[in-house]
């Protein structure tokens, strides 16, 4: 008969250790409240070295030869990634009649390149920019000639694997009609597939929002979706994190945060535009001379 190791407690001394250590590898932030649930969530990485208390386990975070690999263990344990496609159906409608429609016409007005570029921030197992992929191809007559880019970034190597795989069970589905399941995935066992030409509108990529040379690399974007990413970050991250989105956003470009996510206290480098469906955050056509 097989017997479980005890759990290991973790003191306050070591809490504050790792907690610190997550904080500024990528600006996920723990209170004191959630000592237990680090201790829980990280105790079987312990069991996993064989160590005796989280101070060693520190030590091999910041010094250990696998330091780098523990430490994406450490990212997808504590990380949480509940989603799935259409979510938040009123932004969506937002940015398929209204966003859109305005981001094309000012381009072709300004004798611009047909090019659109995406961002999904924080973009978990991927039904997010796939999701925007479904939307753009279910406008064939708006984006028809353009050239289409939808980048999807997240810290977890774990999610990415499956974003990238594109293989999703019933839960990914809760907003998902029919016919959209039907035109754009193939039966794939007891799952769905993407279909290669959703996929190819999506490249993925590991990226740490905290990682400003990275991030400064992916170019100048025309819309980021970032929703339910920036509630797990205190105020200074939030800082950080929005001030390299503003960077990153083309003027007018907008910014689209989940429903429980705000900017009031955080910024005013955004305007909030009101929409029929929704309202959203856009960065100015010029300097306004407001701050972070």
């Amino acid at each position: 008969m097989l017997f479980s190791a005890p759990d290991i407690p973790m003191n306050d001394e070591e809490f504050r250790l790792l907690r610190d250590f997550i904080y500024q590898h990528c600006g996920i932030s723990f209170t004191e409240d959630s000592k237990f649930l680090l201790e829980r969530r990280l105790g079987k990485r312990l069991q996993f070295h064989r160590l005796d208390n989280f101070k060693d386990y520190y030590y091999l975070l910041r010094y250990n030869k696998v330091k780098d690999q523990e430490l994406n263990e450490v990212i997808n344990i504590v990380t949480t990634n509940e989603t799935y496609f259409f979510r938040e159906d009123f932004q969506l409608r937002t940015f398929t009649d209204e966003i859109l429609p305005e981001i094309i016409a000012r381009k072709k007005a300004a004798g611009e390149d047909k090019k659109l570029r995406i961002w999904s921030a924080g973009c978990s197992t991927g039904e997010e920019p796939y999701t925007i992929a479904m939307l753009l191809l279910d406008r064939p007559q708006l984006v028809e000639g353009w050239q289409i880019e939808i980048v999807g970034t997240d810290i977890s190597h774990r999610v990415l694997q499956i974003a990238r795989k594109g293989v999703y069970g019933a839960s990914s589905f809760r907003s998902t009609d029919a016919a959209s399941i039907q035109r754009y995935f193939s039966p794939y066992e007891d799952k769905h597939r993407i279909n290669d030409a959703v996929r190819n509108l999506v490249t993925i990529s590991h990226l740490n929002l905290f990682d400003a040379p990275r991030v400064s690399l992916l170019g100048r974007m025309d819309l980021i979706f970032c929703r339910n990413v920036i509630i797990y970050f205190d105020l200074m991250a939030k800082k950080k994190v929005i001030e390299s989105f503003h960077q990153r956003l083309r003027p007018e470009g907008f910014l689209l945060l989940g429903h429980s996510e705000s900017l009031m206290n955080v910024t005013n480098v955004f305007a909030l535009r009101h929409f029929i469906n929704d309202m959203v955050y856009q960065k100015p056509a010029a300097p306004t001379g407001f701050s972070l």
